[in-house]
């Protein structure tokens, strides 16, 4: 596959004016480093370009830059090893954590040109209007960034639940209503279990929002779909990029769900700053605390010293009682 790409670029490159040419070119020479780059940056390496880009890549037989990189990573992901798709066994350490690096670089810059921009501000309103919140998780990957994503929410002020139980999920989008919001994260995209419960939910007037793969049957289901596309992991059915690119997209929900409820929201954020600071187990500054009934302060300390130093006295007593 990877080969019959190339040669349709070296082929199209034959007959190509020399603005194209150049593209093509640098296309050949390193197939990772042209999948990397934002049309502005093949351009300025080509001396092209972003309409040139455009041209070149319909010349290939794709509607954009975005297509063409989405063909060439499936093609580039058959080679490599069984470990990953970039690196060969051969290589050495160096080249496999440039490769490796390069690789995740890729998938989280190639987010911003799968987003649809007017589908993800619809789907951060709705998220930023919701009486309550819904996330589900189909896996532990899933799970993990339903939980991370629903953490933030919270934290913002917004009323959201995260479940893993399939069952729980059914019955949580039984109690959705409309104007509700169900977020729904799997890159597979295929659980039954997820895809009816996201139907018992939308029984309800709730909105989907999902986080798949397009093309998936839960994509088939949303109202709002962040679809993102990454190549096959060589070892996990779901694999880093796939982690990368979710966690990427969270973050970027959580970002324009907070610019949009303004400063209640900063507000909030900051509270929890605060008493994390102030109470927080794992803030560097925080009191000790007793685990006795005593509270926390600074008079716990010595009451620890002392209970220690009795021990101390109480075993040295009985030492000399018993030599």
């Amino acid at each position: 596959m990877t080969e019959s790409l190339l040669q349709r670029v070296a082929t199209a490159r034959a007959g190509a004016p020399a603005t194209r040419r150049a593209i093509l070119d640098l296309i050949l020479e390193d197939p990772d480093r042209a999948l990397e780059e934002s049309f502005e940056q093949l351009a300025e390496r080509s001396a092209s370009s972003v309409p040139t880009i455009m041209r070149t890549c319909r010349d290939l037989g794709f509607a954009g830059l975005r297509e063409f990189k989405l063909a060439l990573a499936q093609a580039l992901a058959v080679g490599g090893s069984a470990l990953h798709r970039r690196v060969s066994i051969e290589d050495a350490a160096d080249e496999v954590v440039d490769k490796i690096a390069r690789s995740a670089a890729a998938s989280v810059s190639g987010v911003r040109g799968q987003l649809d921009m007017q589908v993800l501000d619809a789907a951060v309103a709705a998220i930023a209007a919701a009486p309550h919140i819904d996330l589900y998780g189909a896996g532990a990957t899933s799970w993990f960034m339903a939980n991370d994503l629903q953490a933030r929410l919270f934290r913002l002020g917004l009323s959201a639940n995260a479940w893993s139980d399939y069952h729980l999920q059914q019955v949580a989008g039984a109690a959705q209503r409309g104007a509700g919001v169900v977020i729904a994260i799997s890159h597979v995209g295929g659980m039954p279990s997820l895809l009816d419960a996201v139907d018992i939910a939308r029984g309800q007037g709730a909105k989907v929002v999902a986080l798949t793969r397009p093309g998936t049957a839960l994509a088939q289901k949303a109202d709002y779909l962040l679809g993102l596309s990454v190549p096959d992991d060589a070892v996990m059915h779901v694999g880093i990029d796939a982690y990368l690119t979710h966690l990427t997209l969270i973050e970027i929900i959580t970002v324009l769900v907070a610019q949009r409820l303004g400063d209640p929201a900063m507000a909030r954020l900051q509270r929890a700053r605060d008493a994390f600071q102030r109470h927080g187990i794992d803030a560097s500054t925080h009191p000790l605390q007793s685990w006795e009934g005593g509270g926390v302060g600074p008079s716990v300390a010595p009451r620890h010293k002392e209970a220690g130093n009795d021990i101390g006295r109480t075993n040295g007593s009985r030492r000399k009682g018993r030599s």
